[in-house]
Protein backbone atom coordinates (compact mmCIF):
# COMPACT_ATOMS: atom_id res chain seq x y z
CA UNK A 1 0.00 0.00 0.00
CA UNK A 2 2.90 2.24 0.74
CA UNK A 3 3.55 2.61 -3.44
CA UNK A 4 0.16 3.74 -3.91
CA UNK A 5 -0.25 7.53 -4.30
CA UNK A 6 -3.68 9.22 -3.46
CA UNK A 7 -4.53 11.99 -5.10
CA UNK A 8 -8.20 14.45 -4.76
CA UNK A 9 -10.82 14.08 -7.88
CA UNK A 10 -10.46 14.85 -10.59
CA UNK A 11 -8.93 11.68 -11.81
CA UNK A 12 -9.27 12.36 -15.51
CA UNK A 13 -6.42 14.31 -16.98
CA UNK A 14 -7.04 16.06 -19.97
CA UNK A 15 -5.02 18.35 -22.90
CA UNK A 16 -8.15 20.66 -22.65
CA UNK A 17 -6.79 22.58 -19.69
CA UNK A 18 -8.22 25.90 -18.27
CA UNK A 19 -5.31 27.80 -19.38
CA UNK A 20 -6.12 26.28 -23.02
CA UNK A 21 -9.47 27.54 -22.86
CA UNK A 22 -8.89 30.75 -21.40
CA UNK A 23 -6.35 31.03 -24.46
CA UNK A 24 -8.34 30.48 -26.95
CA UNK A 25 -11.26 32.74 -25.35
CA UNK A 26 -8.31 35.51 -25.73
CA UNK A 27 -8.23 34.76 -29.11
CA UNK A 28 -11.93 34.46 -29.99
CA UNK A 29 -12.16 38.05 -28.48
CA UNK A 30 -8.87 39.96 -30.84
CA UNK A 31 -11.22 40.10 -33.76
CA UNK A 32 -14.13 42.44 -31.90
CA UNK A 33 -11.04 43.96 -30.17
CA UNK A 34 -9.19 44.78 -33.45
CA UNK A 35 -12.63 46.04 -35.23
CA UNK A 36 -13.66 48.28 -32.24
CA UNK A 37 -10.32 50.12 -32.37
CA UNK A 38 -10.16 50.78 -36.48
CA UNK A 39 -13.29 51.49 -36.68
CA UNK A 40 -13.31 54.03 -33.92
CA UNK A 41 -9.77 54.97 -35.28
CA UNK A 42 -10.62 54.99 -39.12
CA UNK A 43 -14.33 55.71 -39.36
CA UNK A 44 -14.57 58.73 -37.38
CA UNK A 45 -13.35 61.50 -38.86
CA UNK A 46 -13.80 63.53 -36.28
CA UNK A 47 -11.75 62.18 -33.75
CA UNK A 48 -9.51 59.79 -35.26
CA UNK A 49 -7.20 59.38 -32.38
CA UNK A 50 -10.28 57.38 -30.27
CA UNK A 51 -8.97 54.20 -32.58
CA UNK A 52 -5.40 54.99 -30.24
CA UNK A 53 -7.53 55.44 -27.05
CA UNK A 54 -9.57 52.08 -27.86
CA UNK A 55 -6.21 50.62 -27.89
CA UNK A 56 -4.85 52.14 -24.94
CA UNK A 57 -8.25 51.37 -22.98
CA UNK A 58 -8.06 47.75 -23.53
CA UNK A 59 -4.07 47.43 -22.73
CA UNK A 60 -4.76 49.09 -19.51
CA UNK A 61 -7.44 46.54 -18.33
CA UNK A 62 -5.26 43.98 -19.43
CA UNK A 63 -2.34 45.08 -17.59
CA UNK A 64 -4.35 46.27 -14.44
CA UNK A 65 -6.29 42.80 -14.23
CA UNK A 66 -3.36 40.33 -14.71
CA UNK A 67 -1.21 42.85 -11.90
CA UNK A 68 -4.00 42.66 -9.94
CA UNK A 69 -3.96 39.12 -9.61
CA UNK A 70 -0.39 38.32 -9.63
CA UNK A 71 0.11 41.55 -6.54
CA UNK A 72 -2.63 39.80 -4.94
CA UNK A 73 -1.22 36.10 -4.86
CA UNK A 74 2.09 37.50 -3.90
CA UNK A 75 0.84 39.57 -0.96
CA UNK A 76 -0.04 36.02 -0.22
CA UNK A 77 3.09 34.94 -0.18
CA UNK A 78 3.30 32.56 -3.14
CA UNK A 79 6.15 32.49 -4.46
CA UNK A 80 6.46 34.64 -7.97
CA UNK A 81 7.97 31.34 -9.89
CA UNK A 82 4.75 28.99 -8.98
CA UNK A 83 2.56 32.57 -9.73
CA UNK A 84 3.91 32.73 -13.22
CA UNK A 85 3.75 28.84 -13.78
CA UNK A 86 -0.07 28.20 -12.67
CA UNK A 87 -1.22 31.39 -14.42
CA UNK A 88 -4.24 30.39 -16.36
CA UNK A 89 -5.16 33.62 -18.38
CA UNK A 90 -7.90 34.31 -16.56
CA UNK A 91 -7.21 37.74 -15.66
CA UNK A 92 -6.36 38.18 -19.11
CA UNK A 93 -9.75 37.72 -20.21
CA UNK A 94 -11.25 40.13 -17.68
CA UNK A 95 -8.95 42.58 -18.72
CA UNK A 96 -10.18 42.12 -22.29
CA UNK A 97 -14.12 42.22 -21.53
CA UNK A 98 -13.21 45.01 -19.47
CA UNK A 99 -11.19 46.65 -21.81
CA UNK A 100 -14.10 45.91 -24.27
CA UNK A 101 -17.24 47.18 -21.87
CA UNK A 102 -15.44 51.02 -22.34
CA UNK A 103 -15.75 53.91 -24.53
CA UNK A 104 -13.25 55.58 -26.46
CA UNK A 105 -14.02 58.61 -24.12
CA UNK A 106 -13.64 57.20 -20.68
CA UNK A 107 -11.20 58.07 -18.08
CA UNK A 108 -7.96 55.44 -18.26
CA UNK A 109 -8.73 55.57 -14.57
CA UNK A 110 -12.20 53.69 -15.04
CA UNK A 111 -10.67 50.87 -16.64
CA UNK A 112 -7.84 50.75 -13.93
CA UNK A 113 -10.23 50.49 -11.05
CA UNK A 114 -12.88 48.10 -12.77
CA UNK A 115 -10.21 45.92 -13.11
CA UNK A 116 -8.50 45.42 -9.66
CA UNK A 117 -12.17 45.14 -8.12
CA UNK A 118 -13.11 42.46 -10.91
CA UNK A 119 -9.94 40.69 -9.86
CA UNK A 120 -9.43 41.04 -6.71
CA UNK A 121 -12.89 41.42 -4.82
CA UNK A 122 -15.09 39.51 -7.34
CA UNK A 123 -12.66 36.62 -8.03
CA UNK A 124 -9.82 35.91 -5.97
CA UNK A 125 -11.15 37.34 -2.05
CA UNK A 126 -13.57 34.17 -3.02
CA UNK A 127 -11.04 31.50 -3.72
CA UNK A 128 -9.65 32.61 -7.36
CA UNK A 129 -10.53 30.55 -10.56
CA UNK A 130 -13.73 28.58 -10.52
CA UNK A 131 -14.79 29.85 -6.97
CA UNK A 132 -16.34 33.05 -7.86
CA UNK A 133 -19.99 33.76 -8.03
CA UNK A 134 -21.00 36.36 -10.67
CA UNK A 135 -18.84 36.47 -13.56
CA UNK A 136 -16.08 39.49 -12.84
CA UNK A 137 -15.92 41.03 -15.79
CA UNK A 138 -19.76 41.64 -15.65
CA UNK A 139 -19.01 42.83 -12.16
CA UNK A 140 -16.06 45.20 -12.92
CA UNK A 141 -18.73 46.75 -16.11
CA UNK A 142 -21.31 47.38 -13.57
CA UNK A 143 -18.81 48.52 -10.87
CA UNK A 144 -17.60 51.17 -13.56
CA UNK A 145 -20.96 52.26 -14.55
CA UNK A 146 -22.35 52.87 -10.91
CA UNK A 147 -19.00 54.61 -9.41
CA UNK A 148 -18.12 56.92 -12.41
CA UNK A 149 -21.24 57.56 -14.35
CA UNK A 150 -20.41 60.62 -16.69
CA UNK A 151 -16.86 59.35 -16.43
CA UNK A 152 -17.72 55.95 -17.38
CA UNK A 153 -18.08 57.15 -20.92
CA UNK A 154 -21.55 57.53 -21.95
CA UNK A 155 -23.18 58.27 -25.58
CA UNK A 156 -20.26 58.73 -28.02
CA UNK A 157 -20.54 62.65 -29.27
CA UNK A 158 -19.89 63.36 -33.22
CA UNK A 159 -18.45 67.10 -32.80
CA UNK A 160 -17.80 69.33 -35.91
CA UNK A 161 -14.04 70.25 -35.33
CA UNK A 162 -14.63 73.56 -37.41
CA UNK A 163 -18.19 74.86 -35.69
CA UNK A 164 -18.17 72.51 -32.52
CA UNK A 165 -21.24 72.16 -32.80
CA UNK A 166 -23.11 67.96 -32.51
CA UNK A 167 -23.90 66.94 -35.66
CA UNK A 168 -25.14 63.58 -37.44
CA UNK A 169 -22.19 61.24 -38.16
CA UNK A 170 -22.84 59.06 -41.24
CA UNK A 171 -22.36 55.66 -42.11
CA UNK A 172 -19.08 54.81 -44.63
CA UNK A 173 -20.84 52.10 -45.96
CA UNK A 174 -24.28 52.69 -46.02
CA UNK A 175 -24.72 56.17 -45.54
CA UNK A 176 -26.80 55.60 -42.88
CA UNK A 177 -26.92 58.64 -40.16
CA UNK A 178 -26.92 58.68 -36.39
CA UNK A 179 -27.45 61.72 -34.61
CA UNK A 180 -25.01 62.58 -31.83
CA UNK A 181 -25.77 61.93 -28.20
CA UNK A 182 -27.22 58.56 -29.29
CA UNK A 183 -26.47 54.66 -29.72
CA UNK A 184 -28.84 52.67 -31.73
CA UNK A 185 -30.15 51.43 -28.54
CA UNK A 186 -31.57 54.05 -26.70
CA UNK A 187 -32.54 55.37 -30.48
CA UNK A 188 -34.65 52.45 -30.66
CA UNK A 189 -36.73 53.32 -27.58
CA UNK A 190 -36.53 57.03 -27.87
CA UNK A 191 -38.45 58.76 -30.77
CA UNK A 192 -37.28 62.21 -29.94
CA UNK A 193 -33.68 60.33 -31.32
CA UNK A 194 -33.42 60.17 -35.07
CA UNK A 195 -31.73 56.91 -35.98
CA UNK A 196 -31.46 55.83 -39.99
CA UNK A 197 -28.47 53.61 -39.76
CA UNK A 198 -29.00 50.23 -41.46
CA UNK A 199 -28.91 46.59 -40.22
CA UNK A 200 -25.92 46.63 -42.08
CA UNK A 201 -24.58 49.24 -40.12
CA UNK A 202 -25.21 47.81 -37.10
CA UNK A 203 -23.73 43.96 -38.15
CA UNK A 204 -20.58 45.34 -39.68
CA UNK A 205 -20.04 48.30 -36.67
CA UNK A 206 -19.82 50.96 -39.44
CA UNK A 207 -21.09 54.49 -37.62
CA UNK A 208 -22.15 52.65 -34.60
CA UNK A 209 -21.22 54.86 -31.69
CA UNK A 210 -21.29 52.63 -28.40
CA UNK A 211 -18.59 50.42 -26.41
CA UNK A 212 -15.17 49.49 -27.60
CA UNK A 213 -15.94 45.59 -28.40
CA UNK A 214 -20.04 45.57 -29.22
CA UNK A 215 -19.64 47.84 -32.03
CA UNK A 216 -18.61 44.87 -35.16
CA UNK A 217 -21.43 42.38 -34.43
CA UNK A 218 -19.47 40.20 -37.31
CA UNK A 219 -16.21 39.90 -35.62
CA UNK A 220 -17.98 38.94 -32.21
CA UNK A 221 -19.64 35.83 -33.97
CA UNK A 222 -16.44 35.06 -35.73
CA UNK A 223 -14.76 34.35 -32.62
CA UNK A 224 -18.05 32.73 -30.89
CA UNK A 225 -17.84 30.42 -34.22
CA UNK A 226 -13.96 29.83 -33.20
CA UNK A 227 -15.10 28.71 -29.69
CA UNK A 228 -17.91 26.28 -31.14
CA UNK A 229 -14.94 24.44 -33.26
CA UNK A 230 -12.60 24.59 -30.65
CA UNK A 231 -15.35 22.79 -28.44
CA UNK A 232 -15.16 25.45 -25.72
CA UNK A 233 -19.03 26.90 -26.25
CA UNK A 234 -22.16 25.01 -26.58
CA UNK A 235 -23.87 27.54 -29.60
CA UNK A 236 -27.15 26.50 -28.38
CA UNK A 237 -27.31 28.89 -25.24
CA UNK A 238 -25.91 32.23 -27.44
CA UNK A 239 -28.93 31.16 -29.94
CA UNK A 240 -31.29 30.56 -27.05
CA UNK A 241 -30.78 34.03 -25.41
CA UNK A 242 -29.80 36.16 -28.50
CA UNK A 243 -33.29 34.68 -30.28
CA UNK A 244 -35.45 35.40 -27.06
CA UNK A 245 -34.40 39.25 -26.69
CA UNK A 246 -35.67 39.37 -30.14
CA UNK A 247 -38.92 37.61 -29.93
CA UNK A 248 -39.65 38.85 -26.81
CA UNK A 249 -39.01 42.60 -28.19
CA UNK A 250 -41.50 41.96 -30.98
CA UNK A 251 -43.91 40.53 -28.44
CA UNK A 252 -43.64 43.74 -26.25
CA UNK A 253 -44.15 46.10 -29.25
CA UNK A 254 -47.03 44.53 -30.40
CA UNK A 255 -48.36 44.46 -26.82
CA UNK A 256 -47.70 48.65 -27.39
CA UNK A 257 -50.14 48.74 -30.25
CA UNK A 258 -47.82 48.30 -33.12
CA UNK A 259 -48.82 46.36 -36.30
CA UNK A 260 -47.34 43.14 -36.93
CA UNK A 261 -45.38 44.60 -39.49
CA UNK A 262 -43.67 47.27 -37.62
CA UNK A 263 -42.97 44.91 -34.58
CA UNK A 264 -41.18 42.50 -36.46
CA UNK A 265 -39.05 45.25 -38.18
CA UNK A 266 -38.09 45.24 -34.37
CA UNK A 267 -36.13 41.81 -33.94
CA UNK A 268 -33.49 42.90 -35.77
CA UNK A 269 -32.25 45.67 -34.68
CA UNK A 270 -32.98 44.83 -31.07
CA UNK A 271 -30.58 41.46 -31.47
CA UNK A 272 -28.33 43.82 -33.27
CA UNK A 273 -27.85 47.07 -30.80
CA UNK A 274 -26.03 47.47 -27.61
CA UNK A 275 -24.23 44.72 -26.06
CA UNK A 276 -26.07 41.98 -26.26
CA UNK A 277 -24.30 39.55 -28.35
CA UNK A 278 -20.86 40.43 -26.71
CA UNK A 279 -22.62 39.17 -23.63
CA UNK A 280 -24.74 36.31 -24.80
CA UNK A 281 -21.41 34.69 -26.49
CA UNK A 282 -18.21 35.86 -24.08
CA UNK A 283 -20.45 36.44 -20.29
CA UNK A 284 -23.04 34.56 -19.97
CA UNK A 285 -21.72 31.23 -20.95
CA UNK A 286 -19.27 31.44 -17.97
CA UNK A 287 -18.60 28.00 -17.28
CA UNK A 288 -18.41 28.85 -13.47
CA UNK A 289 -21.92 30.93 -13.24
CA UNK A 290 -23.99 28.70 -15.74
CA UNK A 291 -26.22 25.99 -13.83
CA UNK A 292 -24.71 22.57 -14.53
CA UNK A 293 -27.43 20.22 -16.33
CA UNK A 294 -29.07 21.16 -19.75
CA UNK A 295 -32.62 21.77 -18.27
CA UNK A 296 -31.13 24.19 -16.02
CA UNK A 297 -29.48 26.40 -18.33
CA UNK A 298 -32.60 26.27 -21.32
CA UNK A 299 -34.72 28.16 -18.27
CA UNK A 300 -31.33 30.35 -17.40
CA UNK A 301 -30.80 31.39 -21.06
CA UNK A 302 -34.66 31.85 -21.71
CA UNK A 303 -35.03 33.74 -18.12
CA UNK A 304 -32.14 35.78 -19.72
CA UNK A 305 -33.83 36.87 -22.50
CA UNK A 306 -36.91 37.88 -21.70
CA UNK A 307 -35.33 39.71 -18.81
CA UNK A 308 -33.14 42.22 -21.45
CA UNK A 309 -36.12 42.29 -23.45
CA UNK A 310 -38.40 43.94 -21.04
CA UNK A 311 -35.63 46.03 -18.69
CA UNK A 312 -34.40 47.44 -22.43
CA UNK A 313 -38.09 48.42 -22.37
CA UNK A 314 -38.36 49.86 -19.25
CA UNK A 315 -35.39 51.74 -18.63
CA UNK A 316 -35.31 52.51 -22.69
CA UNK A 317 -31.71 51.45 -22.21
CA UNK A 318 -29.22 49.03 -22.40
CA UNK A 319 -29.66 46.36 -19.62
CA UNK A 320 -27.26 42.90 -20.44
CA UNK A 321 -24.83 43.54 -17.80
CA UNK A 322 -27.62 43.79 -15.36
CA UNK A 323 -29.59 40.79 -16.21
CA UNK A 324 -26.59 38.64 -16.82
CA UNK A 325 -25.58 39.50 -12.98
CA UNK A 326 -29.11 38.70 -11.56
CA UNK A 327 -28.83 35.49 -13.35
CA UNK A 328 -25.47 34.46 -12.30
CA UNK A 329 -27.23 35.16 -8.26
CA UNK A 330 -29.88 32.89 -9.31
CA UNK A 331 -27.24 30.37 -11.11
CA UNK A 332 -27.11 27.89 -7.05
CA UNK A 333 -31.40 28.21 -7.37
CA UNK A 334 -31.23 26.27 -10.50
CA UNK A 335 -28.88 24.08 -9.44
CA UNK A 336 -30.46 23.10 -6.12
CA UNK A 337 -33.78 22.71 -8.30
CA UNK A 338 -32.61 20.30 -11.14
CA UNK A 339 -29.97 18.34 -9.87
CA UNK A 340 -27.84 16.16 -12.38
CA UNK A 341 -28.21 12.08 -12.10
CA UNK A 342 -25.83 10.67 -10.79
CA UNK A 343 -23.74 8.43 -13.94
CA UNK A 344 -25.19 4.89 -13.58
CA UNK A 345 -28.12 5.49 -11.88
CA UNK A 346 -31.24 3.17 -11.64
CA UNK A 347 -34.43 4.40 -10.50
CA UNK A 348 -35.39 1.94 -8.05
CA UNK A 349 -39.14 -0.11 -8.54
CA UNK A 350 -41.54 1.07 -6.12
CA UNK A 351 -42.60 -1.99 -4.24
CA UNK A 352 -46.58 -2.10 -3.88
CA UNK A 353 -47.49 -2.00 -0.55
CA UNK A 354 -49.22 -4.78 1.16
CA UNK A 355 -53.68 -5.04 1.27
CA UNK A 356 -54.70 -4.57 5.08
CA UNK A 357 -57.27 -7.20 5.34
CA UNK A 358 -60.06 -5.96 7.86
CA UNK A 359 -59.15 -7.45 11.98
CA UNK A 360 -55.22 -7.97 11.09
CA UNK A 361 -52.57 -6.18 12.57
CA UNK A 362 -49.53 -5.03 10.88
CA UNK A 363 -46.46 -4.38 12.73
CA UNK A 364 -46.72 -0.58 12.95
CA UNK A 365 -50.23 -1.11 14.58
CA UNK A 366 -48.62 -3.23 17.08
CA UNK A 367 -46.42 0.04 17.88
CA UNK A 368 -49.07 2.34 18.19
CA UNK A 369 -51.02 0.19 20.41
CA UNK A 370 -48.38 -0.29 22.38
CA UNK A 371 -47.56 3.27 22.46
CA UNK A 372 -50.88 3.84 23.17
CA UNK A 373 -51.04 1.83 25.87
CA UNK A 374 -48.35 3.37 27.82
Amino acid sequence: MANYVYSSSPHIKSPRTTRRIMIDVCIALLPACLAGCILYGTANVAFPQYGWLSFMHLAICCISSVASEWIFLLCCKKPFKQILRDFDFTSLVTGLLIGMNLYPTSKWYVGVLASVFAVVVVKMLFGGTGKNIVNPAIAGRIFAFIAFGAAFGGSMYYVNMASGASQAFPSPVTGGEVMAGATPLQALFNAKYTNTLTNVDLFLGTGVPGTIGETCKLALIAGGIYLVVRGVLNFRWPLVYIATTGVVSVLIALIGGATFGEAVKVFLPSILSGGLILGAIFMATDYVTTPNTKLGNYIYFVLLGVLTAVLRKAVKGEAVSFVILLGNLLVPLFDLAIRRKPFGYVKPERKPRPKKVKGDRTVSDEKVIAKEGE
